[in-house]
């Protein structure tokens, strides 16, 4: 079967997350993905096997899932030898993509300019912190991106400290952004035979998380959209995080009176029914810190599963707060391969990865490989994809352009 990237040439030139993610989604379907790297030491998530000094799993599941898919080559790019390969390597190729400084770039003559001239049908993509144009040489993580967007500034509770999204949210956005920049661009490219530059950055990514809350805040200007809120003061009480005996679960119900009255009908709560101060919308919108508390002690009467068993055949629409445990054994996620099981020749044994967020029904992407070892298509690459022969070869590992 055909993958929908097949024939197109990806040179990688990322290191640790968000470039590396946007050259994986690539990879999964089909493209020929070519990780560049320095040959001592790599990627530097090749050495990544804790998350904050904390060990993570027998293997590096970090730079081997973020990976998959891809050819390693093994190149010194501070040689002009080093670089007259990259050029070759830019002329057989259709997107360049990279998360190094701009400035880096330029220094190693890999700057848009300079590679559109070797090749213009070239598409040219950078993940940058902050975007191309105003203070673009700022350091930038994950988390102080996050903390400049407003993003952390919203989560939590009033007069608590903001909450990190965590778990590199803000990098595996900018890296599925990045992969549908390079796929328009290179749509165009097919119409009119040109390439172009794009960038997708962290700062850019993490704006379009707060989307719906950031358009209220440009709209209104009101407050109430870029601070913390409490759930025992929400708007709708009936749209909120409760705690059941065992877990909290999310409510997510209109304030109408056909719907309370379904609420209060699964939850046997014939007195709140009755209540007069909750017997309109406009009542349980003014009256909301009461009926928050009367329905915390409601709830918490029984387990999340209970009240899930109760809500869905109301026709309710919730869902139980689960964990990541929970989420892994979800058949839910398997069924549609968001999760897969693939070999690890690390460990020597099939291991879980995170699957695929996207399912095409003719040219699926599919996890053929984990992460390849340092520089192990340098040969195969130099020889069959640029045409070099083995004598040259030979030459680049004495100049030490290659291991």
């Amino acid at each position: 079967m055909a993958s929908a990237l097949e024939g197109i040439r990806v040179i990688d030139l990322t290191v640790w997350f968000q470039g590396p993610v946007a050259a994986q989604h690539l990879a999964d379907f089909g493209a020929e993905v070519i990780k560049v790297e320095r040959p001592q030491g790599g990627d530097q998530a090749r050495g990544v096997r804790s998350i904050k000094n904390v060990p993570v799993g027998e293997w590096n599941q970090y730079f081997l899932v973020i990976n998959r898919n891809k050819k390693s080559v093994a190149l010194d790019l501070k040689k002009p030898t080093g670089r007259e390969i990259m050029y070759r390597l830019v002329e057989k190729s259709d997107v360049f993509l990279s998360n190094m400084g701009l400035d880096l770039l330029e220094s190693w003559d890999l700057g848009y300019d300079k590679l559109s001239a070797v090749n213009p049908r070239l598409v040219y993509a950078t993940n940058t912190g902050y975007g191309r144009f105003g203070q673009v040489n700022r350091p930038s993580f994950d988390m102080t991106v996050q903390a400049l967007t407003g993003l952390m500034a919203r989560l939590g509770e009033p007069d608590q400290p903001p909450i990190y999204l965590g778990m590199g949210s803000g990098d595996a956005y900018g890296g599925l952004m990045s992969a549908l920049g390079i796929i328009l661009a290179l749509y165009h490219r097919n119409r009119t035979g040109k390439g172009q530059m794009l960038d997708a950055s962290l700062y850019g990514a993490q704006l379009f998380l707060t989307a719906p809350t950031l358009q209220a805040y440009l709209a209104t200007g009101n407050d109430k959209y870029a601070k913390q809120q409490s759930r025992k003061t929400a708007e709708n009480p009936l749209w909120n995080l409760y705690r059941a005996k065992d877990k909290w679960v999310f409510l997510c119900v209109p304030n109408t009176d056909p719907d309370w009255a379904r609420l209060c009908q699964s939850l046997e709560a014939t007195e709140v029914l009755n209540d007069a101060r909750f017997d309109s919308a406009d009542k349980r919108r003014k009256n909301t810190k009461r009926l928050i508390a009367q329905l915390d002690k409601i709830i918490k009467r029984r387990k999340a599963d209970e009240w899930m068993t109760r809500w869905t055949a109301a026709g309710i629409t919730a869902s139980p707060v689960q964990n990541l445990a929970d989420l892994a054994a979800d058949p839910q996620a398997w069924a549609n391969n968001y999760f897969v099981e693939t070999y690890c020749e690390e460990v020597q044994r099939q291991v879980k990865v995170r699957g695929l967020p996207i399912g095409l029904s003719k040219t699926p992407g599919v996890v053929r490989s984990l992460g390849p070892e340092l520089g192990q298509d340098t040969e195969m690459v130099l020889t069959e994809t640029l045409g070099y022969s083995w004598e040259d070869v030979g030459a680049f590992k004495e100049q030490g352009v290659i291991p």
